[in-house]
Parts: C-alpha cells; structure tokens; sequence
C-alpha cells in the first residue's frame, strides 16, 4: 500500500488503545505520532536508506535516445542464464532513461514463465507524472522483442516490470530447489526491514526509552504495515533472520491500487472518529458504530459505484466506437 495509508493506518491503530485516547486529550500527541512513523518506517528503511546500500552484479543501460529492445532482451536473458550457474542470487539493475527534464522514456518486461521467455518493449515518453506523451511512443515493429530463455523460471512477484520515471527497478534471479530461475522483484524490498524480529526491535527500544505503552504502538503499528502488505502478492519476510525469503502475500491487490489505499484510510479515517468520539465524556450526539459505518462508509461507497457504473454505461459516450 501507498505510505499515506500506512501512515494512517498506524494512527488508526493508536487511537484504539485507550491510553493514547488520554494523553490526547490532555494535549500529548506522542501516541499517535508513534503510531504513524512507525506505521509507515518499513518502507521509509527501504526506500529513503537500505536501496543506496545495495549492491548489483549487473547494470541494463539502454541509450535513452533509442533504446534497442532486443539488446536490452539479450542482457535480461544472459542474467538468468548466469545465475543458473550462480551459488546464489544474481541482482541486476534496470536504469531508468531520462530524455529531458520532465520526459522519460518508458519500456517494460514482461516475463512468461509457461512460454519460458521474456518480452521487451518500448513504450512512449512520460512526464515525471507518468503521463504519456502523445506522438512519442515508437512504431509498433521496431518496439517489441520476445527472446526465449536457455532455463526454466519461475516468477514469484508481477510478471509484468515497468520502468520509466527516477530511479529504475531491480530484478534479482536466484535458482530454486525445483531447478528454476526465480524471478524477484525488488530483492531490497520487503526484507529484513518487513519482518515481525523488527518490529519487536523497535518496539522493546522504544519501551526503554518511553514506556510499554509507546513499545506497544510502536510494535503494533509496525505489524500493522507488514500484514497490510500481505495483502499484495509480493508479501514481506516473516520469518527474518531464519529465512531471507519473502512470504508470497494473498495477491488480491497492487501496492498502488487507488480503491483499496482509498478505502482502507476512509475505514481510518472513520475509527479515529470513533475512537475520539467515545473518549468524549458528555457527547451532544449518540449513535453507535454500525450507524456510523453505514452513514460513513457504506452510503459513500455505494454512490461512488453508481457514479462509476453511470460514467461507464453506454449512454454516457465512453464505450461509444
């Protein structure tokens, strides 16, 4: 999921425990703040410190004027092919192209585990945004490359590796005990940094320095990020430092899916307010927690589906030919 709804979510989870609730109403914000670093700290380890750290064996920079699909397809395959033969995991970087100061060149990787081979293709220009401009994207024969692969794969993360904007993605290919090459997205990502040993860590620091109280929201809000995760496919390392592996997640949605990150900070956004509302001594309003998920949760949601089945049904001119 998106940081914001981790970040929320950490707060959501502070405001449940009754302590918090009471130092906020004494004007002491600690728990809540606690609750939201530490909520969104996983992804703030990864991507704002371990990624610089990280070491690859091999490097795809494709010329950002005119990338060559087919070379770049080359490389991708003579990297799995190497880390067959390898001991361990052979990590490659895809470098971003960057043709201007707000134009990127986008292409992606698709691999295709049952045909055993990877398609590359090159797409069109995007702005820092990832809005594509027209007319920028190259012919249709000259943009795609399938290449066969020497060994088998298997892919554990999304098939489908898109780089365009900042910095590129890393891909990691390690053989597995089956004999095939395991595909790894992110090798960096969703480690040790995602792992309950972690979040226990933290949480017995923060319990020194602080109080069981802050240990607690600071342990539970940082279980909090790693379950939310489990969520997507990638999933997390739950068993860190026993297993460098991570623990596939249920696949039911993409970290940057907008309905899900949308709806699980609403539902936060909703238990704050029924947290802050019982902790209120003499309350001018009273209603009770299924009134509140109906007339906040429900009834929104719901018009927002009839706003989408109307802006989707043939009248409205969208499906037209």
């Amino acid at each position: 999921m998106k940081g914001l709804t981790h970040f929320v979510s950490g707060v959501a989870l502070a405001s449940c425990l009754p302590w918090s609730m009471e130092a906020a109403g004494s004007g002491n914000p600690l728990y809540f703040l606690l609750g939201g670093i530490f909520g969104l700290l996983p992804d703030t380890l990864d991507f704002k410190f371990y990624r610089y750290f990280y070491r690859y064996d091999r490097t795809v920079s494709p010329n950002p004027r005119k990338p060559d699909p087919g070379a770049i397809a080359e490389e991708v395959a003579d990297a799995v092919a190497a880390a067959a033969r390898s001991p361990g995991m052979l990590r490659l970087k895809l470098d971003s192209l960057r043709t201007g100061a707000d134009r990127w060149r986008r292409y992606t990787l698709r691999f295709d585990a049952p045909r055993q081979g990877v398609e590359v293709a090159i797409g069109p220009e995007v702005t820092t945004g990832q809005v594509p401009l027209a007319g920028t994207a190259p012919p249709e024969g000259e943009s795609r490359v399938w290449k066969a692969l020497e060994v088998p794969i298997r892919v554990l993360d999304d098939p489908l590796v898109a780089v365009d904007i900042f910095d590129g993605p890393a891909l990691g290919f390690e053989k597995g005990p089956d004999g095939r090459v395991e595909t790894t997205f992110l090798p960096w990502h969703r480690g040790w940094t995602h792992s309950p040993l972690a979040a226990g860590v933290f949480g017995v620091a923060v319990a020194v320095a602080a109080g069981w109280r802050a240990g607690v929201v600071v342990a539970g809000a940082y279980l909090l990020h790693i379950l939310e995760d489990q969520l997507g496919r990638m999933g997390s390392n739950l068993f860190f430092p026993f297993s460098r592996r991570r623990t596939r997640g249920l696949g039911w949605m993409r970290s940057g899916d907008a309905l899900p990150n949308l709806g699980t900070v609403w539902f936060c956004c909703l238990l704050i307010f029924w947290n802050a509302y019982r902790a209120l001594p003499d309350p001018a309003w009273h209603f009770g927690f299924a009134r509140l998920l109906l007339y906040g949760g429900i009834l929104p949601l719901a018009a927002y589906g009839l706003l989408r089945w109307l802006a989707d049904a043939p009248w409205a001119g969208r499906n037209a030919p």
